[in-house]
């Protein structure tokens, strides 16, 4: 009798890249979910719940601007996350957040087993298999678009359960716009995002409130250099059926968001191509 032979799952590359030849690069670190086998049997259940998962964000942002360059982190933030400082340098110092390698989940639960949890050993051998190679394609791939228009454009793709006291008071905004108080893009680029946003029927925004831009958009906005950032988190209440598992994505209610995040991407693009750049003025 001939036994069965099972392959092995092939490990997924940390980073997906989509190359595109428009100025704008979207950055994704926080949609993957993939996790080694040896540390999702270290999680608790709750961490294999994978809750603060950035759900369904490459299909919500899928082909709303032709030639946009994608840059999607594969792995989960559970194993390191890719918009943390890798020194392990607090983004929000005096407020609840979570880290390089998150001890807790966003309610502030922990996500290991007992005894469980990375050492200092583990995360850095987690962030030069991970978070270096994350960041040195999402580097490459605004230099490349740069050299191409003279100027490029990260947007960082974010998304968040709507309502989680641990993090912040009430009902999140569904959309928040970070620019670091204005540093990491010029006005222009941010009244491109904010100006939409404001205006977009049913909806609420906020800018420079509770995020205020993640390590990526403050590690890579440097508009006097000619390289933009800014970071859009949306409450998940805006196209998830419900933001609780199976965190089923909703056609309608993302068909309505995408009509307002398409234009904002186009009017972006345009404006890079433009060469209408101004580094004056602070993000309101």
């Amino acid at each position: 009798m001939t036994g069965i032979v099972c392959k092995p799952v092939r490990q997924p590359s940390p980073v997906r890249v989509t190359r595109g030849d428009s100025p704008v690069v979207l950055g994704m670190p926080h949609g993957g979910t993939w996790l080694p086998d040896s540390v999702t049997a270290r999680l608790n259940d709750n961490g294999r719940g994978l809750a603060d998962t950035d759900w369904h964000i490459a299909q919500l942002y899928a082909d709303l601007l032709p030639g946009a360059t994608v840059v999607e982190a594969t792995f989960h933030r559970y194993l390191i996350d890719a918009n943390r400082d890798p020194a392990g340098a607090s983004l929000y110092p005096g407020r609840n957040t979570t880290g390089l390698c998150p001890d807790t989940d966003f309610d502030g639960q922990p996500i290991w087993a007992d005894g469980q949890a990375p050492s200092a050993d583990e995360i850095a051998d987690r962030s030069a298999g991970y978070h270096a190679p994350y960041h040195a394609a999402l580097r490459n791939e605004l230099l490349r678009v740069k050299a191409i228009h003279g100027t490029a454009i990260l947007y960082d793709c974010h998304s968040i359960r709507s309502t989680i006291p641990f993090l912040f008071d009430g009902l999140l905004p569904v959309f928040s716009i970070g620019t670091n108080a204005g540093s990491t893009c010029a006005q222009t680029v941010a009244d491109a995002v904010i100006a939409p946003c404001r205006g977009a029927k049913g909806y609420d925004t906020a800018v420079n409130g509770r995020f205020k831009g993640g390590w990526t958009t403050r590690h890579y906005g440097q508009p006097e250099s000619g390289i933009h950032a800014i970071q859009m988190e949306l409450a998940q209440r805006a196209y998830l059926s419900a933001e609780t598992p199976p965190w089923t994505y909703s056609t309608s209610r993302a068909s309505a968001l995408r009509a307002v995040l398409g234009p904002i991407l186009t009017s972006l693009d345009t404006l890079a191509r433009s060469g209408d750049l101004s580094v004056t003025g602070a993000s309101r």
